[in-house]
């Protein structure tokens, strides 16, 4: 089998072009094309909160993306929720960048190993300051901080007794579970 890469110009290019349907959920991920799980009323419910949680911070400290784009190096994953440094055209001019990332969320049903094992170190590698996998099968938060090239120097798990706090929202661990 051979496989072929992409660049994310190639991508944006395919997308504008209208090779996609509008409904189908692509990643790029380091050259490769991804199709993402439905998301399901649990998953969908838990990032609903997240984006009600975090909403006093916008627009002034910062911008929520909800299952948008980030460009991250050649790759453009769709985090399930970002807080991006605020910017007054709210990105129209260009899709943010993992430099613009304050915080990354992935909500994982279904998809908890390849969050840890891809997403994860992609966001390490392109210096995405912190990092939450809210693990729903494990009960539990893995909070990433300090990127590094291989991943995170700091790795804590937080279980639902635990308090996140990120730009004074404080969010019990127990109401993302």
């Amino acid at each position: 089998m051979t496989r072929h890469r992409i660049s994310l110009e190639e991508f944006h290019r395919m997308v504008e072009a209208g090779v996609f349907p509008e409904d189908l959920r692509l990643e790029l991920v380091e050259g490769e094309l991804l199709e993402m799980s439905p998301i399901g009323k649990r998953h969908a419910a838990k990032v609903a909160r997240l984006t009600a949680l975090f909403s006093p911070l916008v627009p002034q400290k910062a911008i929520l993306f909800v299952q948008n784009p980030l460009v991250v190096g050649g790759s453009e994953p769709y985090p399930d929720l970002a807080l991006l440094q605020p910017r007054s055209d709210f990105y129209e001019e260009g899709l943010p960048t993992a430099e613009d990332a304050l915080l990354v969320v992935e909500v994982a049903e279904t998809s908890f190993r390849y969050d840890l094992e891809v997403k994860v170190p992609l966001y390490a590698r392109g210096g995405v300051p912190e990092v939450w996998v809210v693990d729903l099968e494990g009960r539990r938060v893995l909070v990433h901080r300090e990127p590094e090239e291989g991943g995170y120097k700091e790795v804590r798990t937080l279980g639902p007794e635990d308090t996140l706090v990120f730009m004074g929202v404080e969010i019990p661990v127990e109401e993302l579970l």
